[in-house]
């Protein structure tokens, strides 16, 4: 034990293995979606059984190797980084996996995880020469805290939304509607997670925290998840194990057969190399987005707003894009629900191992897994963003040149559901502002190349830029 505490600078960091165990186990009942919904993306029957005709693997195989990947990768970044991160398939690039990979550009799955493979690859590159860190050190202090108040915006409103609290709405001018088709007083209870369920959380949470009750986040979540299997919200499995055979594993090593022939497929080669820079570069600011709004979270920032041994951090999450393509799960990358873990007192890798730990249990443990519902684990993302929030007190708002982008940074990120179109737009905005104020020398050389490659990105997008 006092070899652990030693490598993993439990007192440096004023942490004890307690402390790390439930914090590791909180990250992952926040983070434990992510192997249901990937499988409900990329897995044989999703878009209706095209992407099943495309190739891929079933949804108990997709399954496996997400928390399998999950498991490893986040173990590592424990291990190397010695931060609180959790690594698993990236939301939002899955989507991008299936519908512009898959159905929009014809790719086979194949082919469409090797094309994760070599953004994987080129980040990672990126990485290694020192520009992927280069490029971080180059964004503004303004700036990046604005990106850890907007990602804790996007956070609460994720929260929100997987509560049921906040709907889509296609009624009005606003896209969004309160408690739209469920309202409060009915006798039906929905099969569906409750709004109602998720207030109490937050509630319980609420009051937990103005006590400083240790462990409040997973006493909430498993009050929630009791009040959820008495009103039949969730229900308890048949079997608590999953058995596993060879065909769980067939998508492992597919990509490689088609990392060359992708760019010569039907796609044709510029379209190949364009989806690569886009999901490159979503991938790129959304790590760097997460890692500092996380450290923020922390306290392990320096003056500078840098997280020290970042190189760490990026290499190990360069090198996840790539292992997600090649286990055939898509991109993995750094997830911001690690905040959960950091909310409940994690501060090393220590937290990471005993998340990837419990992933890899739920390799086989999948469906104790499925008994906590998203309105138990929502509360969560809800207080968390809005302790994240917090840090908008350090924002200094006098400069309109930097009181603009940073507005449109804390718009854009949780409206648009992405980080990077956040990040996007606020760097945009920055670079015109400085521009047009005679300030550009403000602007570091690598922040416009930055800006570059947002314009790019938003060309592709908007489909100005056929992908």
């Amino acid at each position: 034990m006092a070899s652990i505490a030693k490598y993993f600078e439990l007192k440096k960091r004023g942490t004890t293995v307690g402390t790390e165990v439930r914090a590791g186990a909180t990250t992952f009942l926040v983070m434990a979606y992510i192997i249901f919904v990937n499988a409900n993306y990329i897995g044989a029957g999703a878009a209706g059984g095209a992407i099943g005709a495309a190739g891929a693997p079933s949804a108990e195989a997709i399954f496996a190797v997400t928390a399998l990947g999950a498991g490893l990768l986040t173990i590592l970044m424990g291990v190397v980084a010695n931060y609180p991160f959790a690594i698993a398939a990236g939301m939002g690039l899955n989507a991008v996996v299936a519908f512009q990979l898959i159905l929009g550009l014809g790719l086979t799955w194949a082919e469409a995880m090797a094309v994760i493979v070599w953004e994987g690859i080129f980040i990672t590159i990126l990485m290694l020469t020192g520009f992927r860190k280069a490029i971080l050190e180059a964004i503004p202090l303004n700036l990046k805290r604005a990106i850890a108040v907007g990602i804790g915006l996007f956070l609460l409103l994720i929260g929100l939304f997987e509560a049921n609290v906040i709907v889509k709405s296609f009624a009005g001018t606003v896209p969004l509607g309160l408690f739209s088709g469920i309202g409060f007083g009915g006798t039906e209870i929905p099969t569906a997670d409750l709004p109602h369920l998720a207030i109490f959380g937050a509630g319980l949470l609420t009051a937990l925290a103005l006590i400083r009750k240790p462990g409040g986040l997973l006493i909430s979540i498993g009050v929630g998840t009791l009040v959820a299997l008495v009103l039949g919200v969730s229900s308890i499995p048949s079997s608590f194990v999953s058995p596993l055979d060879s065909s769980n594993f067939v998508g492992i090593g597919q990509a490689f057969g088609a990392m060359f022939t992708v760019w010569s497929s039907g796609a044709g080669f510029l379209a190949v190399a364009l989806a690569v820079f886009s999901i490159m570069l979503s991938d790129f600011f959304d790590t760097a987005g997460t890692m500092v709004g996380l450290g923020a979270r922390a306290g392990l920032l320096n003056n500078k707003g840098e997280l020290p041994g970042a190189n760490r951090v990026l290499l190990v999450d360069s090198i996840a894009a790539a292992a997600g393509g090649a286990l055939g799960v898509s991109s993995n990358t750094t997830y911001i629900e690690s905040a959960a873990g950091i909310k409940e007192g994690g501060r090393t890798g220590l937290t990471s191992v005993v998340t990837g730990a419990l992933f890899l249990a739920a390799v086989l443990l999948s469906p104790i897994a499925g008994i906590v519902p998203a309105a138990a684990t929502a509360p969560a993302l809800v207080i968390i963003g809005y302790l994240m929030f917090e840090a908008i007190r350090d924002v200094q708002w006098k400069d309109a040149t930097d009181g603009f982008p940073i507005l449109a940074t804390l718009i854009v990120m949780p409206l648009s559901y992405s980080i990077t179109d956040g990040i996007g737009v606020g760097f945009l905005t920055y670079g015109i502002l400085k521009v047009t104020s005679g300030k550009a020398s403000d602007v570091k050389p690598l922040f416009w190349v930055s800006i570059v490659a947002f314009v790019l990105y938003f060309l592709v997008k908007l489909g100005i830029i056929a992908v």
